[in-house]
């Protein structure tokens, strides 16, 4: 069986959000772990990743450093932290494999996605990145020409442009490793975003959605299984009420019922619903969204909330 493993951007830092490097390096372990089950139960396995928390400190560092050394775009973030994000997966991996006897090459690939130039997600900023930051700070940067949301009690966070991901350019790249034997990292931050225009590519000031980059992988790769990891058990119903109702397996016609009626918010579980079922609709055997310490028996069946065509 072929398992696309999505990490959400809490898969890479510690309990309380924090990613300095012994941070990301500890939660790699813990993630891999997972990884190493399902290839130890008979899987082959390609991963991808959120990149938030990363590409939000090379933010910061553009701002405290944009007097001595010109400020990166989007999209140079998202390669980079692809780039570390990998090595650092592909160590923990390498070390829990070998750990458990398994002899399997790793190997990530820096991954372009494209997108419509004329996207209109390239000019309304919709998605949620970096870290949140108190009221008086964010205004600060909102007249730098930053948008930012209040978010809550967490804080404010900044939005940026998300365009729809149309095609994965280095998907047979991605494919023919897989095919070859090796556990593949990429797609990384839901893929690099890039333009096509007169035929010529060029990267673009954007973030793509993790979760939809991650089913648009999954179809390139011809997973079977598409996982979604996150930090709950379960999508559920009613989410903060006490109707809260955990869903257990579903169909995809009734998730996309349960999406229209509005149970999913949009910068956290909505997206990850929408990519579960865009696999399954598009032939995937059955989509899971569930906790890191469940994957093996999602991919089974057995746990999270299970999205399958009938």
């Amino acid at each position: 069986m072929r398992v696309l493993l999505a990490l959400g951007g809490n898969a890479m830092t510690n309990a309380e959000g924090r990613a300095r490097v012994d941070d990301q390096q500890a939660a790699a372990v813990v993630a891999m772990r997972a990884v190493a089950e399902l290839i130890e139960a008979g899987a082959d396995v390609v991963v991808t990743h959120g990149n938030g928390p990363q590409v939000g400190n090379l933010l910061v560092k553009n701002e405290i450093a944009a007097a001595v050394v010109p400020p990166v775009p989007l999209d140079w973030c998202g390669a980079q932290t692809q780039a570390t994000l990998g090595f650092t997966l592909m160590n923990a991996l390498d070390n829990e494999l070998h750990a458990r006897g398994i002899d399997r090459p790793s190997a990530t690939v820096v991954t372009r996605t494209l997108v419509g130039a004329d996207d209109p997600g390239l000019t309304r900023p919709s998605k949620p990145i970096g870290r949140f930051l108190p009221e008086e700070e964010a205004r600060r940067l909102v007249e730098h020409g930053e948008t930012w949301e209040d978010r809550g009690e967490k804080g404010w966070r900044r939005i940026v442009a998300s365009p729809e991901p149309l095609e994965v350019l280095d998907g047979p790249a991605v494919r023919t490793l897989v095919d070859a034997g090796h556990v593949v990292v990429a797609n990384g931050g839901g893929g690099i975003p890039t333009v096509r225009e007169d035929g010529v590519l060029r990267g673009v000031e954007a973030v793509i959605d993790k979760d939809l980059g991650a089913a648009l992988l999954a179809l390139t790769v011809a997973a079977e299984v598409l996982v979604i990891a996150t930090d709950v058990p379960h999508a559920v119903l009613h989410f903060g009420t006490p109707r809260a109702e955990p869903i257990g397996r579903v169909t995809v016609a009734r998730m996309r019922q349960h999406l229209a009626e509005g149970h999913f918010a949009g910068g956290s579980m909505g997206p990850k619903v929408e990519a579960a079922c865009r696999f399954v609709e598009q032939g995937g055997r059955h989509a899971v969204i569930t906790q890191l310490d469940q994957i093996v028996d999602g991919v089974a069946g057995n746990a999270g909330t299970l999205v399958v065509a009938q």
